[in-house]
């Protein structure tokens, strides 16, 4: 034992001085393997500084109070999960009739859920645009007592100080930084008649990008929906929670059960730290648990991280292991003088072996204090990256320490193979410098050959698996590791072409084969890092092709829609269309309005006081059964559904759009390139043109003018008839041939009259001569945000894909590591090759040679890499794609079957495309550019001197 203990101190020392003279090639090693130990402890203590404990998540949902209590706004009981993020009504979602519920009564105060003398609080907010010096910036206002002690841990004050009067707020730092305001700065919300002086800037610890600024309560939300009112614009209604502190032991389950029962929801700190057992809950009896989980699979997380963590390892250990087998070789003196001295293999292996020992130590110490010092030191940067603060720094020393462990079992595993080779070398062969005669192992190609056929049978498996993706990803993994066990086989054979080659390259490639034991690595390497980009590239471009394919335009190539993206904004629309004239290379312009139902400045679907909506009405006999039935689909069997989706009533369109029903003239046709003249001539002549023939009977069409939108929804819940006024109006049906891009009625401004209908401006469609250039786009775009208007412009140009920038930076991911890998390869054959080129220079060979045999050395290298880690990455991207293919497929055949689809519709497209270009780069450019950078980083000639004696 104590032999054992001092060879091993000997073999830790003779490998800490060589590391220490060899700076450059140890500071290499040492660099892949402490980067991924940076990144990933680095990661781990911030994302566990990042989790908070219970209690600090409390501190910040609730204060210094005992619970948050909001409405449930279900119109009765209720029941919720413990934590308060999940609700359904007594007796579960199936059995709740909306209809029946009293959603119109007022709520039950919240005061009543609890005992008298519990401290209340109100926190109202809505949401609202807000004038900066920009434009407009969508932003929470809230109305809350920040002087409140119930308020203590939910904001942070950072400067200024906290509104006391009217007329004062205080605001977030990400809206200071959004809006251009800045502590002093009055502030002005849009619709408010009066302006907000900004006391303080504070932050939301959870929330750090919130724009939100905050008002003493009554001073900001009521008045800024009065004033909207009185103007006719949009309203707002503010959504309030109270914060309650009832003391002793704060709010209980029961209390909560009891609140619930108000139709109340608790957030309550005593039942989040101490939670009630399942069977307690009545949330569960009436809905699964499952239903409201948010776990995610976590055997298949576990087993995807373990692949992607096994193949990293891989990856170093392929890269490190020549820079081992480079100092091996060069210390072959030395280690066969130990040999000479009494050691045998053993202490050989032992010395190579504590290299990777020392440095994988080293690595692991240096790549954890790295980590934990980046995270320390970027602290601030990280939490605006994630968007909340820290808890605290959570030091998990289990955690770390085998983040460190992989280091070092890393650097051990990528000198195993070093340390096996050098312990062959006899005594004599190590002092002469001979290399000796290695007899292939001919054992490791029957297991890669075994690896590529069961993981590419894996993969193929998994195109028909449940898991999918997963079993194809894991079958993949398997059969890399399948061919880069084959590529001393692959290498042995890519030797046959040097017949054809000139010298140089001749040589280097003679060279490569015959010294695969430092060539196999490195290809091995190269291999590993191109496969994982082929096979992204691969299932990227795929995808991009899909999309290319599916991809449906809104209007026709080269027009275009200019419209106000809130109906409140209907007064500044003539001024956006002058906008859309002057700035825009425009050849045709349409103006459309659009009908008011109400207070003009209404969204479209809003069920506030004072609005409503005209909606289209089809004749009963016209309209699907499927959506007519109260029941739903539920009510039709299987063979009924799938007849009805061949039926003409319930084909749906492929377009849709905000508003269906437009008010304009024919140049509306035109530019929509709707060519049917008797559609041309019905507008001109004053005639509505419609174009969905199941709206329209006998040359007519209904237009139901609805002023109670709210009880409408609740009617047509129930299957009735929607109450409202209708207009009969004649209509000029357009041809089944005739695209209308959404559009569903066009109403010349005669007609609008004739049936007394009422319009607002809503934005024009055009036609431009030629096309936008990005400057005037971008011009366009500043002159709207400086009008302060929500405004929508589009414009029809084709797909446009957006994964040019994903290729290139997978393209120079791969590049980096193949020249890398090449290089080290290239090292050890200059290494290896050092007595054949000072024999080629006593000889007379020009010093060009030398730099010539280094360039195809590393080329030749990249080259068999990408080669073949082209031809790997192709088996998971295929697999993929079919996975997603089979997927698609018993979809769209189960919506058949289901009668949820008709069997009119096109199979989904999900095409497998190899990304020819990128691919071009790996194979062509990076050998190229690996063989001129080597190339040139090669000295000319070297020191003249007797070569040794055979």
């Amino acid at each position: 034992m104590q032999g054992w203990y001092h060879s091993w101190i000997a073999a830790l020392r003779i490998a800490r001085r060589d590391a220490w003279r060899a700076k450059g090639r140890s500071a290499l090693v040492l660099a892949m393997l402490a980067l991924p130990i940076v990144g990933v402890s680095a990661a781990d203590l911030t994302l566990r500084s990042a989790e908070l404990s219970t209690d600090q998540m409390l501190s910040r949902m609730i204060g210094d109070a005992d619970a948050r209590v909001s409405h449930s706004h279900m119109g009765g009981p209720i029941n919720q999960s413990p934590d308060g993020t999940s609700s359904a009504p007594v007796g579960g979602y199936r059995a709740y009739d909306p209809s029946k519920a009293s959603r119109g009564a007022p709520p039950e105060p919240v005061q009543s859920a609890f005992p008298a003398g519990a401290q209340v609080l109100k926190d109202s907010s809505g949401y609202g645009k807000v004038r900066t010096t920009h434009g407009l910036l969508e932003t929470k206002l809230r109305e809350l007592d920040t002087h409140d002690p119930l308020v203590g841990g939910m904001i942070t004050l950072e400067r200024g100080r906290l509104p006391e009067n009217p007329g004062e707020v205080v605001a977030t730092r990400a809206f200071l930084k959004n809006s251009g305001f800045f502590v002093g700065s009055s502030v002005t919300p849009r619709g408010a008649t009066s302006s907000y002086k900004i006391v303080g800037a504070y932050e939301v610890p959870d929330d750090l990008g919130r724009d939100e600024i905050i008002a003493p309560p009554g001073t900001l939300l009521a008045p800024l929906v009065k004033a909207l009112e009185a103007s006719g614009g949009r309203s707002m209604t503010p959504e309030e929670t109270y914060l309650v502190k009832v003391g002793g032991e704060g709010v209980t389950w029961n209390a909560v059960k009891a609140a619930n029962a108000k139709g109340l929801t608790v957030i309550s700190r005593a039942v989040m730290l101490d939670p009630p057992a399942d069977s307690e809950v009545p949330l569960y009896k009436d809905e699964p648990k499952e239903q409201f989980s948010r776990d995610g699979n976590t055997a298949v997380e576990t087993a995807i991280l373990a692949t992607v963590v096994g193949l990293a390892m891989l990856e170093i250990c392929l890269l490190a292991g020549p820079a081992f087998a480079v100092g091996a070789r060069r210390s072959r003196r030395q280690l066969g003088l130990v040999g000479a001295n009494g050691g045998d293999r053993r202490h050989i292996r032992s010395i190579v072996l504590s290299g990777g020992l020392v440095l994988g130590a080293v690595a692991a110490v240096t790549g954890t204090v790295i980590g934990i010092t980046l995270t320390v030191l970027l602290r601030p940067v990280l939490e605006e990256t994630l968007g909340n603060r820290f808890g605290g720094y959570d030091f998990r020393p289990l955690e770390l320490g085998g983040i460190a462990l992989l280091a070092v079992i890393t650097g051990l595993l990528a000198a195993i193979v070093p340390a096996v080779n050098a312990s062959r070398q006899t005594v004599l062969a190590s002092l002469t410098g001979r290399r000796g005669i290695r007899r292939s192992n001919r054992v490791l190609p029957v297991i890669g050959l075994v690896a590529v056929a069961a993981g590419a049978a894996i993969a193929l498996y998994g195109t028909t698996s449940q898991l999918g993706s997963t079993v194809v990803a894991g079958g993949s993994a398997i059969a890399e590791l399948g061919i880069v066990a084959l590529t001393p086989v692959l290498v042995g054979l890519f030797g046959r072409l040097g017949r054809w080659l000139p010298l140089s390259p001749r040589l280097a490639l003679r060279d490569a084969v015959r010294n695969r034991g430092r060539t196999a690595p490195a290809v091995a390497a190269v291999l590993a890092a191109v496969a994982g980009t082929v096979a992204v590239a691969t299932y990227q471009h795929s995808n991009d092709v899909q999309m290319r394919h599916e991809y449906r335009a809104d209007l026709p190539h080269g027009t275009g829609l200019l419209e106000a993206s809130e109906n409140g904004a209907y007064k500044d629309v003539p001024a956006l269309r002058e906008l859309l004239s002057r700035e825009m290379p425009v050849a045709q312009r349409a103006d459309v309005d659009r009908l008011v139902v109400g207070k003009p400045s209404c969204e479209s679907y809003s069920t506030d006081a004072g609005c409503g909506r005209a909606e289209i009405v089809a004749p009963k006999e016209q309209r699907c059964p499927l959506y007519e039935n109260p029941d739903g689909m539920d009510a039709f069997t299987e063979a009924q559904r799938r007849e009805l989706r061949q039926d003409w009533r319930c084909q749906d369109s492929r377009y849709g759009t905000q508003h269906p029903v437009l008010v304009g003239d024919e140049k509306v046709l035109s530019i929509l390139a709707v060519t049917d003249p008797g559609s041309v001539s019905a507008l001109k002549s004053g005639r509505a043109v419609a174009f969905d023939k199941r709206q329209v009977k006998d040359g007519k069409l209904t237009l139901r003018i609805i002023t109670d939108p709210k009880t409408a929804d609740d009617v047509r819940g129930s299957g009735e008839e929607v109450p409202g006024e209708d207009k009969v109006l004649p209509v000029h049906l357009a041809p089944d041939t005739a695209v209308s891009w959404g559009v569903d009625l066009i109403l010349p401004p005669s007609a609008v009259r004739t049936a007394g209908l009422v319009t607002a401006p809503l934005g024009s469609y055009f036609r431009l001569d030629g096309t936008a250039t990005t400057e005037q786009r971008q011009k366009i775009d500043g002159e709207i945000d400086r009008m302060g208007v929500e405004a929508a412009l589009r414009i029809e140009a084709g797909y446009q894909g957006d994964n040019s920038l994903v290729m290139l930076a997978l393209a120079v991911f791969a590049g980096l590591v193949t020249i890398g890998a090449a290089g080290i390869a290239t090292g050890l054959a200059q290494a290896d090759a050092e007595a054949d080129l000072k024999t080629l220079a006593a000889v007379g060979a020009a010093p060009r040679v030398r730099r010539t045999l280094s360039g195809f050395q590393c080329g030749v290298v990249s080259l068999m890499g990408v080669v073949l880690g082209s031809a790997a990455g192709i088996l998971p991207a295929v697999g993929l794609r079919l996975t997603q293919r089979r997927e698609m497929e018993n979809l769209y055949r189960h919506s058949i079957e289901q009668g949820y689809s008709s069997a009119t519709e096109a199979l989904p497209y999900i095409p497998i495309s190899v990304p020819w270009e990128t691919l071009g780069a790996l194979v062509v450019v990076v050998p190229l550019g690996a063989a001129l950078l080597a190339a040139l980083v090669t000295r000319s000639s070297g020191a003249l001197a007797r070569r040794a004696a055979a």
